[in-house]
């Protein structure tokens, strides 16, 4: 990884926040415990250690949830410094623009209307924390089940059992005496699980800040329906390279912020049902308490290196089950099918109007099909990839079912879930198009089986209602 995990860093780098000075509440730089250099407390001329120990005091009265978030943020901003730069109004105009002349383009291309109630540009800093929320959302099914093992899951050093598998889900078998002693440790250590999974978040978020282009980058909007928002310096990064004219690359990608927008307002379960496969994905989480004590119990507690290099070999990082890779093929399957519709539709609205649009669609395909360092940085840390890696089957069903029943026949297979293509669809995306050759009859489908917001699974059969 280019970044060091869990916001530990190397003293000299507190000019890396926006602001000069790096201090900010999670700490100084790369470094938001405030901790570095000789003894973890500093060398010659470092923190206060009184001013160190409250920074530290303050991280672990965090009572918002397993994870801490406000650390999270501020080591997130702090990893998204260094070129960002605030937004000038030429910036906020081009993009207002281009989100108007985009809307204009799509309206020929799909049954879904306008959207965006709003266009901004945002700097990566504005992008953590207006997407913050959703992160939360998406993050703490999967923060619940760590954190709890790293509190509960396991004995400590010194007690009985360490170093054995628990018996028991959560908690130690301890004597009535000693789970009464062991207790407030256990608590403790749920809270030092949360503020280092909450450094471990933030490093990723700040990572992937630096390579996002908009809102809808990782394929929902991460701002909410209709706050539609480009990156300046992202578009300025994607588009390098490729000799194209800003004002181009900017519209195209315009033109992908736009069409997500239109798809999650006109398909209203559509985000309830990414939310569920996240959860699905978290409910089959197991962690490997073994390692976490076998980790734990090698840590030198006054050698700061030697806790990152646990942190950074994996010591959150949760075991795969087959609940959790059929979760994850769920939830591949509809990004999947979302970026592979953008896609299509894009390509009609630039067709004839963007001569660099044949070369930008295969850059974002490739893009996301791989995913980029941050997002692979953020897929291992956290433990949950959100990567179509068949977004270019997608696509090609898309466009084979638009030439086949046109653009309503097309849009139509979003009105209900158990309308959508397979991911045994994504391989052959001819023999599904023959298959919907007649008009597709939604009233077979009984209002018991309509779109649930809790319903996990989301390309069940027809008539299959059960979990």
């Amino acid at each position: 990884m280019s970044e060091i995990p869990f916001g530990f860093g190397k003293r000299g780098d507190d000019d890396d926040r926006p602001g000069g000075d790096g201090e900010g509440a999670g700490g100084s730089g790369q470094n938001p415990f405030g901790f570095g250099g000789l003894g973890g407390f500093g060398g010659p001329g470092g923190a206060d250690i009184s001013e160190a120990l409250h920074r530290f005091a303050d991280m672990m009265s965090w009572q918002g949830g397993p994870v801490n978030w406000d650390l999270a943020k501020d080591v997130a901003r702090q990893a998204a410094a260094g070129d960002d730069h605030s937004v000038v109004a030429a910036e906020r105009t081009a993009v207002a623009d281009a989100i108007r002349l985009a809307e204009l383009w799509l309206d020929p291309t799909t049954t879904f209307s306008a959207a965006t109630t709003s266009a901004q540009a945002w700097s990566r800093a504005e992008w953590i924390e207006a997407t913050l929320p959703t992160w939360i959302t998406l993050v703490e099914p999967v923060a619940t089940k760590v954190v709890d093992a790293f509190g509960g899951g396991f004995a400590l050093p010194g007690m009985p059992g360490f170093g054995e598998e628990p018996s028991s889900g959560t908690d130690v078998d301890l004597p009535p005496e000693m789970q009464q002693m062991a207790g407030p440790l256990m608590s403790m250590m749920r809270q030092m699980g949360g503020v280092m999974f909450g450094g471990q978040v933030g490093q990723a978020l700040g990572a992937l800040s630096r390579e996002v282009v908009s809102s809808t980058d990782v394929g929902l909007p991460l701002a909410g329906v209709g706050q539609a928002a480009l990156l300046p310096t992202g578009i300025a990064a994607f588009g390098a390279g490729l000799g194209l004219p800003d004002d181009e690359v900017r519209l195209f990608v315009a033109l992908r912020e736009a069409a997500c927008h239109r798809l999650f307002a006109g398909v209203p379960w559509l985000r309830s049902r990414l939310v569920a496969a996240v959860e699905d994905y978290a409910r089959g989480i197991t962690v490997d308490t073994s390692h976490m004590q076998e980790a734990l119990g090698s840590i030198d507690p006054t050698n700061p290196e030697a806790l990152q290099d646990a942190l950074a070999g994996g010591l959150f990082e949760p075991e795969t089950t087959p609940a959790q890779q059929a979760a994850l093929a769920r939830l591949e399957t509809l990004l999947a099918l979302i970026e592979g519709w953008i896609d299509d539709v894009v390509q009609q609205a630039a067709d004839g109007r963007l001569s660099g649009a044949g070369a930008l669609a295969e850059t974002v395909r490739r893009r996301r099909a791989a995913g980029g360092p941050a997002e692979q940085t953020f897929g291992t840390l956290v433990g949950l990839e959100l990567r179509p890696r068949r977004m270019r089957e997608a696509a090609e069903l898309w466009r084979r079912l638009r030439e086949a029943r046109g653009i309503e026949g097309r849009d139509a297979l979003w009105e209900h879930p158990d309308l959508l293509p397979t991911a045994d669809d994504l391989a052959d995306p001819a023999a599904f198009v023959d298959r919907r050759d007649l008009d597709f009859d939604l009233s077979a489908l009984d209002t018991e089986n309509k779109p649930d917001d809790n319903r996990p699974d989301d390309n069940k059969p027809d008539g299959d209602s059960s979990d």
